[in-house]
């Protein structure tokens, strides 16, 4: 049985935008990140590249300590 591949490979959002560092100030960029839940989207998921992967998480993390993106959803 052959199995199938659905749809296109996801591109990196920070690469196509020549990204260098991710801020964690910009609260609209890492909103789009975090599930409705507040947890860190996958890799897998948000399709960005390992290195911005991991300056996201960096970010997201320093944004819930200075209190710009909450801990939990509603």
């Amino acid at each position: 049985m052959k199995r199938r591949r659905f749809g296109r490979r996801k591109v990196c959002k920070f690469c196509v935008d020549k990204v260098s560092l991710i801020d964690y100030k910009d609260v609209r960029r890492l909103r789009s990140f975090v599930s409705e839940r507040g947890k860190i989207t996958p890799r897998r998921i948000s399709g960005s590249c390992s290195r911005h992967q991991r300056q996201l998480t960096h970010a997201i993390r320093r944004a819930r300590n200075v209190a710009l993106v909450p801990y939990t959803g509603e």
